[in-house]
């Protein structure tokens, strides 16, 4: 059983991400937040820590680049793996994640072979933990 802890605002894409691990066959359990200051007071408050996070950048409140940077500096959470999935295609968030402990940058999928080699790398990292 991998257990993520899911930081996304767009419920449709927690939809087709909870799809897709369920049509893959992947035992999982999610924490689900909507927003980055609800993950911060996760991060500062997890007692069972998950085996994988996935971040979208483009969050309300506070920005994914920071939950990055609380992520990383909070001990419990500083060897999770780390995978960004976001909207963003830009260079300089794709640098500024990979230089500030990110393990994967993935641009949102918009096919089913994209869908499936992000299930393939969220337990590719979950089996790292």
């Amino acid at each position: 059983m991998i257990k993520i802890l899911l930081v996304e605002d767009d419920l449709d894409d927690v939809e087709l991400l909870e799809d897709a691990l369920r049509d893959h066959n992947v035992a999982y359990e999610a924490a689900i937040l909507h927003d980055g200051s609800a993950a911060v007071e996760y991060i500062r408050a997890c007692t069972s820590c998950p085996d994988l996070v996935i971040l979208d950048f483009n969050l309300p409140k506070v920005h994914g680049r920071q939950l990055i940077l609380e992520l990383k500096a909070t001990a419990s959470f500083k060897q999770i793996p780390l995978l960004i999935l976001t909207t963003s295609s830009a260079k300089e968030d794709i640098d500024y994640a990979y230089q500030n402990g990110a393990d994967k940058y993935l641009i949102k999928p918009t096919s089913m072979a994209q869908v499936k080699e992000l299930v393939d790398e969220i337990v590719r990292l979950a089996a790292k933990q």
